[in-house]
């Protein structure tokens, strides 16, 4: 198997609720992914992480942890494309967004919740690790 060695990575933020629900949000096309995106050549992830949220719904981080705390990879097979995705904890100001195409609505969902719910691939892969 000579296929070339590349991931697209992306740093995703991990936020969580008093009940331990993971916050996740709805894409123009209706799909369910966490926020976040991937990283520019050269950035700094937590940087990355506080540009995309922004980007993605006008979000500031209060708090983004020093370290990730989960790691894994995907084929994106509309795509094709390997993705890395690298969890962050965080914790936000506020929850007032502003809609975009990658933010149209927030949730917070329990593994039962993303069942009737049209999730990327690595969200189901994230519930299987927690």
């Amino acid at each position: 198997m000579n296929e070339p060695l590349f991931y697209r990575v992306s740093v995703k933020a991990l936020i969580r609720d008093d009940e331990n629900r993971i916050l996740i949000s709805r894409e123009l096309d209706d799909r369910w992914d966490l926020l976040g995106g991937g990283l520019e050549h050269g950035e700094d992830p937590i940087m990355g992480l506080r540009r995309e949220l922004q980007e993605e719904a006008g979000l500031e981080a209060a708090e983004i942890a020093e370290h990730p705390c989960y790691f894994l990879t995907i084929h994106n097979s509309e795509k094709n494309m390997h993705i890395a995705n690298v969890f962050y904890e965080v914790k936000l100001r506020s929850f007032d967004f502003v809609p975009s195409e990658e933010c149209q609505e927030l949730r917070f969902v329990s593994a039962d919740d993303i069942v009737d719910l049209n999730v990327q691939p690595n969200i189901q892969k994230l519930f299987n690790l927690l």
